[in-house]
């Protein structure tokens, strides 16, 4: 007769827990197989699945994971069917391998991403509901980047299975973000809050030092603590990829942590076997700890000053002017023209990021050009589309250091469909993301904070939903907005309802001089996001280039005086880098303004 098991809440106070480690990585290492699914092996070789189950509980593992990571219907294209079974069957092969060794089963259930949380909340909800019709009453929700859907999915569990153990583990880099850009801290502050979750950690990505540093850059954790990192960084030979850590640096460096208050341990990506021998040896002699409380020091730093968003906030209706960065490596051009309209009396230059797509100079490094060699401020924008998480977090501490404090976040234009062979989105956040991570980074000392601003299109057809997304972006920490080019009674109306609707928001009113009939009509038909109603297009017909220059300076005057009264500031977008022609417009609104 098997011995009574204590619960896990038992067994934790006693000793850390030790999980087993990667079954997909391990799967593949045995079988010689990859680039499928390692979830179909649960009925394709289910006796393979338990000899891996049953060799890293020989090793000493007191939990194992159900091979059922990536078992739900987005990876599996709707199979319900096919899904039930892959769980069933992994629920059956890991309850069967554990019954010997009196071993807890946890439900082992992976992100589901790229859905409404609503729809994310109710896949996760069918998997649980799935796992506990079988008896499940341990849950680990391993390698999130956010927290979207844990929480509605534990209460879910918990009102099915009130004693039921849900850990929650999170996927970091070594610096402490997420691959969606959320700091770790406050991930696990938002699922401990919750009361719902049982114990919270990190798994895969990092391996045993980095996770140390993911410890200390927590602070202090209430919930038991749990680290599951890879065996090592990755190398690939010859397409194949290979964990070089030794078992023993692995054991010894998780028992380490163990020591200092780390109570659920195990192995991901890599671990093996050999690995968790190695830490259950390295665990011998060693008793529990309270709970992991290393609490990290933290730096403030004081945000620079910048006469352009004072001006914004003591409602002095500044002046910010786009300008595109050239397409060659020769900056002269551009810096000329910012000088231009410096002397016209800007308050400062925005610079586009790679704009429709096409490469460019980076905004990043011009900006500091403009700061350093003209004292003009500059707004740099950045896209989300070329880069992905270091190379974001890289720039934003280099424009720190530069005393760039202001920035337009936009998620950016889709790459032309005639070149996606070629040039690759990245996508790995939208601007509300980005927005957050910012805002994050600027809160954790770890740069100078930024006022950063968004996109607003006041062109749209169906206004609403953009103003539903512009509270999103106010909610993810964005100061602002700037607007699209205002061309038309629709957009003015709109922009009107965006002063009333968004309180507290710094608008600035988007203006781009028109100068041709032709010039109207391609942004009309072709740039997504701008209008210009017939009225001004057929102004411009049979105009020459200096007709149409006067026509467009007094249009956009016009434009400027109506909008006013629901902007904070003008944002000016300068057609084919036509700066002599903004400094006039510039010019004659800081005239009206100074005889008002």
């Amino acid at each position: 007769m098997a011995q009574e098991r204590m619960t896990i809440r038992e067994h934790l106070k006693k000793e850390p827990l030790v999980f087993d480690g990667g079954m997909g990585t391990y799967y593949a290492q045995k079988t010689h197989t990859r680039g499928k699914g390692v979830e179909l092996a649960n009925i394709e070789t289910p006796r393979v699945v338990e000899e891996i189950h049953t060799e890293y509980l020989r090793a000493g593992a007191q939990a194992i994971k159900t091979n059922t990571f990536a078992a739900n219907r987005i990876v599996y294209q709707g199979e319900e069917a096919l899904v039930q079974g892959i769980i069933r069957t992994g629920w059956e092969l890991a309850a069967r391998a554990a019954e010997p060794f009196n071993a807890y089963v946890f439900a082992d259930i992976g992100p589901v991403t790229g859905m409404p949380r609503a729809d994310i909340i109710e896949e996760n909800c069918f998997l649980v509901d799935t796992f506990l019709a079988l008896g499940a009453r341990h849950f680990l929700f391993e390698t999130n980047s956010s927290a979207e859907g844990l929480v509605e999915t534990a209460a879910h569990i918990k009102q099915i299975a009130p004693d039921a153990f849900i850990l929650t583990s999170f996927s970091a880099f070594p610096g402490g973000y997420t691959r969606d850009g959320y700091f770790v801290e406050e991930l696990v502050r938002e699922v401990t809050e919750s009361g719902y979750i049982d114990a919270v950690g990190f798994n895969c990505v990092s391996g045993v030092q980095s996770m140390k540093e993911l410890v200390r850059l927590l602070g202090t954790c209430t919930l038991p603590l749990s680290l599951m990192p890879n065996a090592g960084h990755p190398i690939v030979i010859d397409g194949r990829t290979f964990y070089e850590s030794a078992p023993d640096y692995f054991g010894e460096g998780l028992a380490a942590v163990a020591r200092e208050g780390v109570t659920i341990v195990g192995g991901c990506c890599g671990t093996t076997p050999e690995h968790i021998r190695a830490l259950c040896k390295a665990l011998e002699g060693g008793a529990a700890a309270e709970g992991a409380h290393v609490q990290q020091e933290r730096t403030e730093l004081t945000p620079s000053h910048s006469p352009f968003f004072e001006a914004l906030q003591a409602g002095q209706i500044p002046i910010a002017v786009e300008l595109d960065p050239p397409d060659t490596g020769n900056a002269d051009k551009f810096i000329a023209g910012a000088r231009e309209l410096q002397a016209a009396g800007v308050h400062a230059i925005t610079i586009a990021d790679n704009p429709i797509a096409r490469a460019r100079m980076d905004a990043a490094m011009l900006s500091g050009r403009v700061q350093r060699g003209l004292g003009l401020e500059p707004i740099p924008h950045m896209t989300c589309r070329d880069r992905n998480l270091n190379a974001i977090k890289s720039i934003l501490l280099g424009l720190s250091a530069e005393g760039i404090h202001n920035m337009i976040a936009i998620t950016g234009d889709p790459i032309p469909t005639a070149e996606r062979d070629e040039v690759k989105s990245v996508y790995q956040f939208n601007s509300r993301k980005l927005s957050a991570f910012i805002k994050s980074l600027g809160e954790r000392g770890d740069v100078v904070p930024f006022h950063v601003f968004g996109a607003l299109n006041v062109n749209a057809k169906h206004f609403p939903s953009q103003l539903g997304l512009a509270k999103k972006k106010l909610e993810a920490g964005m100061t602002g907005f700037f607007t699209q080019p205002v061309l038309s009674a629709r957009a003015k109306e709109n922009l009107r309802t965006a002063r009333d609707t968004l309180p507290g928001a710094l608008i600035l009113g988007g203006i781009m001089p028109v100068v041709s009939e032709r010039n109207a009509r391609f942004m009309e038909s072709e740039i997504t996001g701008i209008h210009v109603e017939e009225r001004i297009i057929n102004a411009y017909h049979g105009l020459d280039r200096e007709a149409a220059e006067e026509l467009a300076v007094k249009l956009s005057l016009e434009i400027a005086k109506d909008i006013e009264p629901y902007i904070d500031g003008y944002y000016i977008i300068t057609p084919f880098a036509r700066t002599a022609l903004v400094a006039r417009i510039v010019a004659e609104i800081k005239a009206r303004r100074a005889g008002q």
